[in-house]
């Protein structure tokens, strides 16, 4: 597939640099519960949005080269799928919930907090889940963590979750959100303030890969989206055009919360 981005053969470039280098990966729930972390740490994020089937594949993939990551699962018929979660853990992966229950609550806050409880234990029937992580819909008029605004999530057994329990003034935070590193299409998939400046530079996962080759970054969080990297050219070709679509629409949202902040109004 010639030297194409976001596919299986990237993927594995870049996990094989983090091989190579001197980073420890660290799952979530090491980072949240280790009294003592690596001083250099990389953390390997996957929402899995749509296409388990693929979340499974970028697990053999780690696996094979001795890499452990978070993968968070949506509790929606398409992705829930308890045989790939299974096979996923067995590796020695986390499982997460992927939650967004403002959104099927239609922002009604005791009817989430119900949804939430009712989809946690769903997954833990399956494996133990320790931290979740929001999904962020970006037509949605609802933030899903905002649930923790009136509650606690420590309630339900949940040490961490990744938008509210990382300082990420200390941790690059790096996402494939938009088929794009760090794109402008992020809607809210969103940490505040990435300080460092070497996160101007990254605009492909061969970015990425020399941002790890250089080590000059010590701590990092990387964000693939397993739905975005595929195995095969038609595969690749489809997600690339229906990708673009989407980010096309992204634009006008971001341009108009922009706008909305600058007139003071409410936005996503």
């Amino acid at each position: 597939m010639l030297n194409l981005d976001f596919t299986f053969v990237k993927y594995k470039e870049l996990c094989e640099a983090i091989v190579e280098s001197k980073y420890a990966t660290l799952t979530f729930t090491h980072y949240f519960s280790l009294k003592n972390i690596p001083e250099k740490f990389i953390i390997l994020r996957h929402d899995v949005d749509r296409r388990p089937e693929n979340a499974l594949e970028m697990a053999k993939i780690e696996n094979n080269s001795g890499i452990t990551s978070t993968y968070y699962f949506r509790r929606k018929e398409e992705v829930f799928k308890p045989e790939i979660i299974k096979e996923i853990a067995n590796m020695g992966h986390e499982i997460g919930y992927h939650y967004e229950v403002l959104d099927k609550a239609k922002g009604d806050l005791e009817k989430a907090i119900k949804i939430f409880e009712k989809e946690l234990n769903e997954f833990r029937k399956i494996c133990d889940v320790k931290t979740i992580c929001m999904h962020g819909n970006p037509l949605s008029k609802w933030v899903n963590k905002d649930i923790w605004k009136k509650y606690n999530f420590r309630d339900f057994g949940i040490i961490g979750e990744p938008y509210l329990s990382i300082d990420y003034t200390r941790v690059l935070y790096l996402t494939d959100t938009g088929r794009k590193w760090n794109s402008r299409f992020s809607v809210k998939d969103v940490v505040g303030t990435n300080v460092n400046k070497a996160i101007e530079k990254v605009k492909s996962t061969d970015d990425v890969i020399r941002l790890i080759n250089e080590g000059n970054i010590e701590q990092m969080c990387i964000l693939a989206h397993p739905e975005r990297w595929s195995d095969s050219f038609g595969a690749w070709l489809k997600e690339l055009v229906w990708q673009n679509v989407k980010n096309i629409g992204k634009a006008i949202l971001v341009r108009r919360a922009y706008y909305g902040k600058k007139g003071g109004q409410v936005c996503l």
